[in-house]
C-alpha cells in the first residue's frame, strides 16, 4: 500500500507534516512503500506497548512504564506523533527523577496520547 503524497489533510490526521515529509524523502516516488511500512511497524509496536501499559497498570511497575515511554519517545517523533513523544519525554523524566506524580497518572497520560497517535496512524494508512 502506498501512502498518499503530502496533503493538507496530513495535519488533520494528527501527524506532523514535516516528520512525514522527512520519511517520504527516503522513498521520493513511493515505489518502495517506505512510509506505509514504517507506519505499519509503528502501529504494531504501539498496539503492543498499549498492552504492556495495561500489564504495568496492574502491577504499578514504574520501570516498565519508564521503559515503554523511552521506547516510544523517539519512534513516535519519527512518524510525526509529536504529542505522544512529548508525553513520553515528560513521563520518562518524571519517573527517572522521582518527581511528584503517580504511575497510574503516567499510564493514563501515555494511553490517551498513544491511542490518539494510533488513530492518526490508522487514518494515514487508510488514505
Amino acid at each position: 500500500m502506498n501512502v498518499a503524497p503530502l496533503s493538507p489533510r496530513d495535519g488533520d490526521a494528527g501527524l506532523d507534516a514535516d516528520a512525514l515529509a522527512r520519511l517520504r524523502e527516503l522513498d521520493p516516488d513511493g515505489g518502495h512503500g517506505v512510509v506505509a511500512r514504517v507506519l505499519r511497524a509503528f502501529e504494531t509496536s504501539l498496539e503492543r506497548m498499549l498492552g504492556q501499559l495495561e500489564s504495568a497498570r496492574a502491577s504499578a511497575d514504574e520501570a516498565a512504564v519508564s521503559g515503554i515511554a523511552h521506547t516510544l519517545k523517539s519512534s513516535s517523533a519519527s512518524v510525526g506523533a509529536l504529542a505522544l513523544s512529548r508525553v513520553c519525554a515528560e513521563v520518562e523524566g518524571r519517573l527517572r527523577s522521582g518527581g511528584a506524580g503517580s504511575v497510574a497518572g503516567d499510564i493514563e497520560q501515555l494511553q490517551v496520547a498513544a491511542t490518539a497517535a494510533l488513530t492518526a496512524v490508522k487514518a494515514m494508512l487508510r488514505q
